[in-house]
């Protein structure tokens, strides 16, 4: 088949219209195309006036060798290629060694043991956290009741920290080898709508990701799989520089040469674990900020203006970054049309941020983490200093919430005009179990207010009425990324531990569901193809 790129029609089009073009676009008759499939539509909003619809197809042609010679130089039309998924290694009949365990079971360590599963190898994986329906309720008693529970929450549970966000299934990360289509494809098997094939931004949402993680969980047992939940991992037996086992909080241990470590950016007990047994960890860069919400009606208009609410286009988003005069960089950061904002904290006594939105994407407000980028030069003097930086204003955010799990907020007029907010405007917060208007002034380092301050009425200038008074910010959103990162070599490993697989978003290698999951495929590849090895 012909890959043909940049196909641009006009947002109302008749079905017809993409054969037309297509046909128009390699000079051929209408006979000479024999199937058309769209492989990724897209949406061009740069002139609210004009929106246009992008399409990338497949096509088969009675003669494909002529037409790409015809278009030789030509790069939005090239052979399509095959994307299809091949297993790496196929474990033997019989197997003498432990089998691999997973720890973690995010997007990342389902994957891993997905593909480990498919390839007949027997997965052990191990979850700190709860299964994902009992997880939820735990999640809702943070939310509703202002009850923490530190192994079962937004972040630690089946399904990771990507169960309670938007699902938002794409990335700028290079797929060469398509793995990302994989990925997709095993989310359409558990139940995801086909559309997330082919539309350039897709997303699932929260309810439809809690059903497929069962599924997915289902077949990896069906494979002969084994997953057990509420089994924290406490420590690592490392010997001669390979791993040799590990030990669970209850005191278990288990034999383990080939041991994935899939646990997510805020597994920090484990990170402390793992240095003090000599693995190899570098503090690397993340970012800090707010949660801002406005009327999603708001971003519909400034994005979409007249074709505002278009069945084509859904809820608007938005990506945007300032370089601030102090050297900093602002930027929006996991945006989600038509959701909540969420409490995602997994430690007593702080306050977290972050953004959530169902499959719809129906609710009355848009949210965004406004983020600045900081580096371990902000944090110098251990690896670990990331963790005791966040920590700090995680517990400041919850001071200034009241000390009740509610977190602090402002509105964005007063947070310019450098005055506290003592009651909210418009714009009705999302965040529960609460927020407490306040000053942010002090929730973040002086740099970062400073930048923040800056690139709000820039933002605005980008997209109007960004920073409109009654906009709401809620603080503090920390858990952006990794803040250590634990080195691999070119066959996965660690550098100086043997055996042991640095995996995803914790280790420093993926950032949301979609690279954490094509992550999660790569070091199982490298596992099996590890255990096969003479």
């Amino acid at each position: 088949m012909i890959r043909i790129s940049q196909l641009k029609l006009p947002l109302d089009h008749p079905e017809s219209q993409l054969r037309d073009a297509v046909v128009a676009r390699l000079n051929l008759a209408d006979a000479d195309v024999l199937t058309l499939s769209v492989y990724r539509r897209a949406y061009d909003a740069r002139k609210r006036t004009a929106i246009l619809l992008v399409y990338t197809v497949d096509v088969e042609l009675v003669d494909e060798a002529a037409c790409l010679h015809a278009f030789a130089q030509d790069n939005d039309i090239q052979p399509t290629p095959d994307m299809s998924y091949r297993f790496v290694r196929q474990a033997p009949a019989t197997s003498s060694g432990p089998r691999p365990v997973v720890i973690g079971m995010g997007p990342c360590g389902l994957f891993a043991g997905l593909i480990l599963a498919q390839m007949g190898f027997k997965p052990l994986i191990l979850e700190r956290g709860k299964a994902v329906r009992e997880r939820t309720k735990d999640t809702f008693g943070l939310w509703r009741k202002g009850v923490l529970n530190p192994d079962s929450n937004v972040q630690f549970g089946e399904g990771g920290a990507g169960t309670f966000s938007d699902g938002k299934l794409y990335s700028q990360i290079k797929d060469p080898k398509f793995y990302g289509r994989k990925v997709l494809d095993e989310f359409v098997k558990a139940g995801a709508p086909e559309e997330i094939l082919y539309v350039s931004k897709p997303h699932i949402g929260t309810f439809r990701l809690v059903s497929m993680v069962e599924k997915m969980r289902a077949t990896i047992e069906s494979l002969g799989g084994e997953i057990r939940f509420e089994s924290r991992v406490e420590d690592l037996e490392i010997v001669d520089g390979q791993v040799r086992g590990i030990t669970l909080a209850g005191g278990e241990t288990i034999a383990c040469n080939h041991l994935v470590l899939a646990v997510g950016h805020s597994a920090r007990d484990t990170f402390e674990m793992l240095f003090e047994r000599g693995v190899h960890i570098e503090a690397k860069p993340f970012s800090i900020g707010f949660r801002i919400e406005h009327p999603q009606s708001l971003i519909d208009d400034a994005r979409f203006g007249q074709y505002a609410k278009h069945p084509m286009l859904g809820a608007a988003d938005y990506k945007l970054v300032h370089h601030a005069n102090n050297g900093r960089a602002v930027y929006s950061f996991c945006m989600c049309p038509g959701g909540t904002v969420v409490a995602a904290a997994s430690e007593p006594g702080r306050v977290v941020t972050n953004g959530m939105s169902q499959y719809s994407r129906a609710e009355r407000n848009a949210n965004s983490g406004i983020v600045v980028g900081i580096s371990p030069k902000d944090y110098p003097g251990h690896p670990l200093a990331g963790i005791a930086f966040q920590r700090h204003w995680e517990s400041r955010a919850f001071e200034l919430g009241g000390s009740s799990y509610q977190a602090p907020a402002q509105r964005v007029g007063d947070f310019l005009a450098k005055r506290a907010s003592v009651s909210l405007g418009d714009v009705k917060p999302s965040y529960t179990p609460g927020v407490t208007p306040t000053d942010l002034s002090t929730a973040l380092p002086d740099y970062a207010i400073e930048a923040i301050r800056e690139a709000l009425p820039a933002f605005s200038r980008k997209l109007r009425g960004f920073a409109m008074d009654d906009a709401l910010l809620t603080g503090v959103e920390t858990r952006t990324s990794s803040p250590i990162g634990i080195k691999r070599g070119a066959d996965f490993q660690s550098v100086n531990v043997r055996g042991l697989f640095p995996a995803g978003e914790g280790a420093g290698y993926a950032g949301g569901i979609y690279s954490a999951a094509i992550d999660g495929i790569e070091v199982a590849e490298a596992v099996a193809t590890a255990i096969m090895a003479p």
